[in-house]
C-alpha cells in the first residue's frame, strides 16, 4: 500500500475527452483536456476543441454545449494527439470512467500514430464504486465531497476536479491500491477492449438502503 505522502512523488496526469459519440473506433474526440501534476502540484495544462468533420447530434451539443461551430474553429487532430501524447509522457494516467476515456485514446492513437500508449492507470470511477453506493458519477461524486464542479461535461473542468476527487479520496483512504484496476459491470460482460496492464474485476452497484 502506497502512503499518503508518496503521491507527491509521483508523476500523473488527469485527462478527459469529450467526444462525437459512445463508439471509440468510429466516433472521436471532440475537445481535450489534461494537467499534469508533479510532486503533487499541477504543472501544466493542456485543453482544446478539436475540429471534426461530421455534424454532431442534438443531445451531443446538449450534454456538452460544444456545436458545430465550435469544433470547425478547433485543433486539427493529430496536432491535438501529439501535444496530449507528451502531456502523458510516462506519468499514471487518471480518469474517471477511465474505460471510456482509455478506449478513445487507444483506438485514436492507433488510427493517427499507428501504436497505443503504455502507461499505468487510475480510474476514480472504480474506486467510487468500491466505496460508494449509487450514483458515481463526477458531478455526483464531488458533491459527495464537496468538491466544485462548475461546467461539467466540458473537458478542463471535469479534469480538474477528477484530480481534486482522487487526492480527496486518496486522503480518506490510500487509493493507489487500485492502480490498473478497472471493474466493470457483471451484468454486461467485461469491456470489448481493455488495456493489456488491466485487472478486469467484475462489480454489483451497491444501492443506499431505502426508507421505510
Amino acid at each position: 500500500m502506497i502512503p499518503i505522502k508518496a503521491i507527491q512523488q509521483l508523476s500523473f496526469t488527469v485527462f478527459d475527452f469529450e467526444t462525437s459519440g459512445l463508439d471509440p473506433k468510429n466516433d472521436r474526440v471532440i475537445e481535450m483536456a489534461a494537467i499534469r501534476v508533479v510532486n503533487g502540484v499541477v504543472a501544466g495544462e493542456f485543453s482544446t476543441l478539436v475540429q471534426y468533420d461530421g455534424k454532431l447530434s442534438p443531445k451531443i451539443t446538449e450534454l456538452t454545449g460544444i456545436t458545430d461551430d465550435m469544433t470547425a474553429c478547433g485543433m486539427d487532430e493529430d496536432t491535438a494527439f501529439r501535444i496530449l501524447n507528451r502531456m502523458l509522457g510516462d506519468h499514471i494516467l487518471i480518469a474517471h470512467n477511465a474505460q471510456f476515456d482509455l478506449s478513445f485514446l487507444h483506438h485514436s492513437l492507433m488510427r493517427i500514430a499507428g501504436r497505443s500508449f503504455r502507461n499505468d492507470f487510475i480510474d476514480t470511477l472504480t474506486i467510487s464504486r468500491a466505496r460508494h453506493v449509487y450514483p458515481h458519477t463526477l458531478k455526483d461524486m464531488c458533491d459527495r465531497y464537496g468538491i466544485p464542479l462548475i461546467g461539467g461535461h466540458r473537458a478542463l473542468n471535469d479534469v480538474i476536479a477528477c484530480w481534486e476527487l482522487f487526492r480527496t479520496m486518496h486522503e480518506e483512504q490510500p487509493a493507489m491500491d487500485s492502480l490498473n484496476v478497472l471493474g466493470y459491470m457483471r451484468k454486461y460482460g467485461p469491456p470489448k477492449w481493455s488495456p493489456p496492464n488491466a485487472k478486469l474485476v467484475p462489480i454489483e452497484l451497491k444501492y443506499a438502503p431505502r426508507e421505510a
